[in-house]
């Protein structure tokens, strides 16, 4: 999976995986699955956790 990186700037050279936040407010992840597999559909299979990159 690739990195995907959150906060008020864009960290140089993720400009294109990258999405704003704003300091001191929440925000939501969401993801959608194009042609999911059985293992969607029968919820044996589960998304990686979230990691913090410093």
């Amino acid at each position: 999976m690739k990195s995907a990186h959150k906060g008020p700037k864009a960290p140089e050279g993720w400009e294109n995986n990258w999405a704003q936040t704003m300091p001191g407010q929440s925000f939501n992840v969401m993801m959608r699955l194009y042609g999911p597999l059985e293992p969607w559909f029968d919820k044996t299979w589960r998304p990686g956790d979230l990691k913090l990159v410093e």
